[in-house]
């Protein structure tokens, strides 16, 4: 298997340092804070990956230009890392279904973490939305029109609970946790959510930090919550779980 590696401003050194600094920390959500604060600034770019219906995939890993999705692939392997060569590993178990690297086992959709996580990841929309929480149940990767987002993948349907925007209030961003990983719903059929990001919370509020593709950003960023998510349609919310470094053995 071919892997693509473009490591930006860092040497394999630094992220070595920078994961040894954050194994440190003992929350989840400074571990998370940490790393993803490095990537601040970064600019965005979108389509990094390689693979397709037709194309054969193979392990991308791109520090120096991101999309919202595969900035939370990094943070989430990082922060699950002992080394670099572990986090190619984790990499691996992350943006792919049972770890094997492919198009048709590639983590498409948000709540594709929430199926396929091997336990890092647990969705906890409900349990802080409460009767605030909607579900809808969806066909993902199904247009209205009756055709497919992404060919070669199969349709799911999937049950997908949601905050409304409209519901979220101070009991909802108290419940949150610095590190939550946040999709943003969408009504659009066939999708779960149209964008990701992680919570951060500061004394001033709570921020989404994330991958912005927006013409007067483009680069990884931090927005207050409740600013970015007023006029969308809701929110679910993962929550990334403790775990225990492993010693890398074996072939990437």
């Amino acid at each position: 298997m071919c892997a693509h590696i473009s490591l930006g401003k860092w040497t394999e050194d630094e992220i070595n340092i920078l994961l040894a600094t954050a194994s440190r920390l003992d929350d989840v959500g400074e571990q998370i804070q940490y790393i993803s604060g490095k990537f601040l600034e970064i600019p965005y770019r979108e389509s990094t990956l390689i693979g397709g219906a037709a194309i054969d995939e193979e392990l991308v890993v791109n520090f120096s230009g991101i999309d919202c999705f595969t900035f939370l692939d990094y943070v989430e392997a990082l922060r699950l890392s002992s080394s670099f060569t572990v986090f190619l590993k984790k990499l691996k178990q992350i943006r792919y279904r049972t770890g094997i690297v492919s198009y048709e086992t590639r983590n498409h959709f948000f709540t594709d973490w929430r199926e396929f996580n091997g336990g890092s990841i647990k969705e906890i929309t409900r349990a802080i939305g409460c009767e605030r929480t909607r579900n809808c149940l969806k066909s993902l990767n199904l247009r209205s029109d009756g055709t497919l987002f992404l060919d070669g993948i199969p349709v799911e349907s999937r049950s997908i609970d949601f905050i409304p925007s409209a519901l979220i209030d101070d009991h909802v961003l108290s419940a949150l946790n610095t590190g939550d990983y946040i999709g943003i719903y969408t009504e659009t059929d066939g999708l779960d959510v149209s964008h990701v990001g992680i919570a951060i919370k500061h004394d001033d509020g709570v921020y989404l930090r994330h991958a912005s593709s927006a013409a007067s950003c483009n680069k990884v960023t931090d927005r207050l919550f409740m600013n970015y998510t007023k006029e969308k349609p809701g929110i679910v919310v993962l929550r990334p779980q403790s775990f225990h470094f492993e010693i890398f053995r074996g072939e990437i």
